[in-house]
């Protein structure tokens, strides 16, 4: 999992492993909350190269979320891949996060456009 700053101080893109699975959640649980507790609360988490997810890894983004949404931020969703864009649809989640294909589009919605809300 990588981080990158994005031009608003409170704004990162994460970018997820190939596989999200239940070995790898409490790591990468605790580097996201840590990021959220050290402010960043707008969150790009981008899944283009993930192949696999399981449901340990659907928790992860759900309990980030909840902590985000505790301090105000939003997460949303770059890029899935098929199977697991399935996944989120068949979860229902892709109702309670705004999934884009386009990487500047969240990074603008992420960046600017919650600014004016």
């Amino acid at each position: 999992m990588t981080f990158s700053p994005l031009a608003q101080n409170n704004a990162c893109k994460i970018t997820f492993p190939v596989e999200v699975v239940m070995t790898q959640t409490p790591t990468l649980r605790a580097a996201m909350l840590q990021q959220i507790n050290a402010g960043m609360t707008q969150l790009v988490i981008d899944l283009h190269q993930v192949q696999y997810i399981d449901s340990s890894g659907l928790s992860v983004l759900i309990s980030a979320l909840k902590k985000v949404e505790e301090q105000d931020g939003e997460i949303v969703l770059l890029s899935p891949t098929a199977g697991v864009r399935a996944l989120i649809e068949l979860t229902r989640l892709h109702q309670i996060f705004s999934i884009f294909e386009d990487e500047a589009a969240a990074v603008d919605y992420i960046c600017n456009e919650l600014d004016t809300q």
